[in-house]
C-alpha cells in the first residue's frame, strides 16, 4: 500500500467538507472581489490532478483496456459533462451553499437519477478497476460516498449570507 497515493486519492473530501459544513467561511475568505464558486472550482481542478497523479502512481496500464471499461468511462464522462452542462460552474461548484440563486433543474439526467455528478465519477473509476489496485478505487468511491451523505443533509440555516 502506497500511503501517499492514499493520501492523495482522499485529499479533496475534507475540502468539499468544510466548503459544505462551513460555508460563510469560504465566503469570507474569497472576499467580495472573488467569486466563491470560481475559486473552488480552481481548487477542486488542481485537488483533481492530484488524485489523478496519484492514481497514476499506482496505476499498471495495458492497452487495450477491456471491453467493459469504455461503456462505463464514456457514460460515466457524459453524466458529468451533463451535470456541468446544465448547472453551470456555480451550481457544480456549491453555488447555493454560498448565497447564490441557483435555479432548479430537471433535465437528465436530473430526476432521473440520485447524485448524478458522483454516480458519472463512480462510474469512470469503476472502470479504472482493470489497471488501477482496488484499495485506490475503493477510497475514492468511499469518499463519494461520504459527501453524496453530507451533502444530503442541506441545511438553509447554514448556507452563507446571498452572494452579489
Amino acid at each position: 500500500m502506497d500511503v501517499v497515493a492514499c493520501v492523495g486519492v482522499l485529499l479533496p473530501f475534507p475540502f468539499y467538507f468544510w466548503l459544505w459544513t462551513y460555508p460563510q467561511t469560504w465566503v469570507d475568505l474569497c472576499g467580495k472581489a472573488r467569486d466563491p464558486s470560481k475559486v473552488m472550482a480552481h481548487v477542486s481542478h488542481l485537488l483533481k490532478l492530484l488524485q489523478l497523479l496519484s492514481l497514476i502512481s499506482v496505476a499498471s496500464i495495458s492497452w487495450p483496456p477491456p471491453l467493459y471499461f469504455w461503456p462505463l468511462f464514456i457514460l460515466g464522462q457524459f453524466l458529468n459533462f451533463r451535470v456541468y452542462q446544465l448547472l453551470g460552474e456555480s451550481g457544480t461548484y456549491y453555488g447555493v451553499r454560498f448565497g447564490k440563486n441557483i435555479p432548479w433543474v430537471m433535465e437528465f439526467p436530473f430526476g432521473y437519477i440520485k447524485d448524478p455528478q458522483y454516480v458519472g465519477s463512480i462510474m469512470s473509476l469503476l472502470a479504472c478497476l482493470c489497471w488501477v489496485p482496488f484499495l485506490y478505487i475503493f477510497l475514492w468511491v468511499l469518499g463519494y460516498v461520504f459527501m453524496i451523505w453530507v451533502e444530503s443533509k442541506d441545511d438553509p440555516a447554514t448556507r452563507a449570507k446571498p452572494f452579489a
